[in-house]
């Protein structure tokens, strides 16, 4: 007879295979917190950013778009700490390459492609996770159907290579075979130490959708090299001249 035991046991396998058909695969011990977004990676299943899989970010507004790519630069500096390059396929060219040298990246390492339609990113970006070499691929496009996003999926899962897909000028978002959708807007930056000026790159980051985990809203920082999570409730300051 079939006990309670042996359907929990049942069910957790099945929940385990499903994860894996999706492109998580069990975490290695110590890559919890692996891309030092903090809670952000606790939405996920097991808690960690699932590596291996494709994202799709979408941006309404050039602003969005562009604290879009300052997260995934960020990102793409912890990735490419063990090696590797990562390709960068862009509708638009405006990515400026040494402003890179901010998140830690050597731009010699990043491959620039630039294309005029979607198909052409996405042709470029399919074959390009298949290779196991690459640290990531990064295309720009401004629509994407399942079709072509489970084309993507199928890529990587022999190169476990991470996949960005930017959708700028997002009109209408329908159903994907991505891992996760995402928003990032930019916020105004904390003066640092009083001093006049920019401070360090904020965003808001919302993980709009995510398969098995646990969507919501962060605030994220990128501050002497790495990620560090801001409380809402702590807002920009405007400058104050010190008297005297």
């Amino acid at each position: 007879m079939e006990t309670a035991n042996d359907r929990k046991t049942l069910i957790n396998s099945l929940q385990k295979n499903i994860l894996q058909w999706e492109g998580y695969r069990p975490p290695p011990a110590g890559t919890q917190g692996l891309v030092g977004l903090g809670a952000v990676e606790m939405a996920f299943p097991n808690g960690v950013f699932p590596l291996g899989t494709v994202h799709e970010l979408v941006c309404s507004t050039t602003e969005q778009a562009t604290a879009s790519s300052g997260l995934i630069s960020g990102l793409l500096s912890v990735f490419m700490q063990n090696g590797g390059a990562c390709l960068w396929i862009s509708l638009t060219g405006n990515i400026f390459p040494p402003a890179l040298s901010g998140f830690g990246i050597e731009p010699s390492r990043l491959i620039f492609i630039r294309v005029t339609k979607d198909q052409e990113a996405l042709w470029v970006m399919e074959e390009a996770l298949k290779c196991a070499g690459l640290a990531a691929v990064v295309a720009e496009v401004r629509e994407l159907d399942f079709k072509q996003s489970r084309r993507l999926q199928l890529a990587v899962e022999q190169s476990h290579v991470t996949g960005f897909v930017l959708r700028n000028a997002v009109k209408k978002i329908g159903s994907t075979a991505c891992a996760a959708r995402w928003q990032v807007k930019s916020l105004p930056s904390e003066p640092v130490d009083d001093l006049p000026g920019l401070g360090f790159p904020r965003w808001e980051v919302e993980l709009l959708r995510v398969r098995n985990g646990h969507p919501g809203t962060w605030i994220i920082e990128w501050a002497e090299g790495k990620f560090k999570q801001v409380e809402k409730e702590q807002t920009a300051k405007p400058f104050k001249r010190k008297a005297g």
